[in-house]
């Protein structure tokens, strides 16, 4: 029996719940970038995201990305998971926006399809493109799914990133699975009192009906919050009660990420 719109955004609800538990078991496991010191980790992949983004040759980000994926075997993240999380999205929409480029972009001709010539100069610039964010989005998931969320909000505070913006990402974050629970909450209510397939128009005003819902709990709860965190003393500044101490392999990494970095910015000249 096909599933009815309440079933279905449950079943997407759940889902959002159960990639953020398996990130956060993974983030937990004894992976190689799990063990290194967070503000390494944030410092080391952000150097690597900002080569691929400068990067003239092709043969440096395929290389960038060589490293993500021995990165990812090595911390026990799945190809699987990468190709359903990052690759194909990341291909999908930033292929969408390459693909006009293969055509439009002045140069020779390579091969014609259908009636568009295709230049080679077009292809040059949309292998750029999707090679560019692919590698980087990849670098991006292995911090995300190594490293716990405070811990990630902590490293940021720690290397200069404003106080207000890590203030930001870590109550978004924590929202958006308040969020989440409110919705299936209320979508589970509303099937418990449904017989039967919903109309079109009902499904609509449902989904219409929900978003003013939640925009009203979510605005109401987040002055609840907001004051609460006042009244105990939350001035903005994130704390935690696990400290940083870098160890000999943390400095290893380090001094590993500097010579990747180094020798792809050379490389890349």
């Amino acid at each position: 029996m096909k599933a009815g719109f309440v079933e279905g955004t449950i079943s997407s609800l759940l889902a959002a719940s159960q990639y953020a538990l398996s990130a956060e078991q993974l983030a937990a496991s004894g992976g190689a970038l799990q063990r290194v010191d967070p503000r390494v980790k944030v410092a080391g992949l952000f150097a690597l995201i900002v080569v691929t983004a400068v990067s003239r040759k092709l043969r440096v980000i395929a290389c960038v990305f060589a490293v993500a994926l021995v990165l990812a075997i090595a911390s026990r993240i799945g190809f699987g998971r990468l190709a359903r999380l990052v690759w194909f999205p990341v291909l999908f929409f930033t292929g969408t926006i390459a693909l006009p480029a293969i055509f439009l972009t002045p140069g020779r001709t390579a091969f014609a399809a259908g009636f568009l010539p295709v230049t080679a100069q077009g292809l040059r610039s949309a292998s750029f493109l999707i090679a560019r964010a692919e590698t980087a989005a990849t670098l991006s998931a292995l911090l995300a799914l190594t490293t716990p969320w405070p811990w990630l909000m902590k490293a940021l505070r720690s290397l200069g990133c404003p106080m207000v913006l890590v203030a930001i990402l870590g109550m978004t974050f924590r929202y958006i699975f308040v969020i989440l629970q409110t919705a299936s909450e209320m979508f589970e209510s509303r099937k418990s009192r449904t017989v039967g397939q919903l109309e079109p128009a009902e499904r609509r005003r449902l989904a219409a009906a929900a978003v003013g819902v939640l925009m009203s709990k979510s605005l109401q709860l987040s002055g609840d919050v907001h004051l609460a965190m006042q009244s105990r003393g939350f001035r903005g500044e994130v704390h935690l009660l696990r400290d940083f101490h870098a160890k000999r392999s943390d400095w290893l990494w380090g001094l590993g990420f500097i010579l990747l970095t180094t020798g792809c910015v050379w490389w890349g000249r």
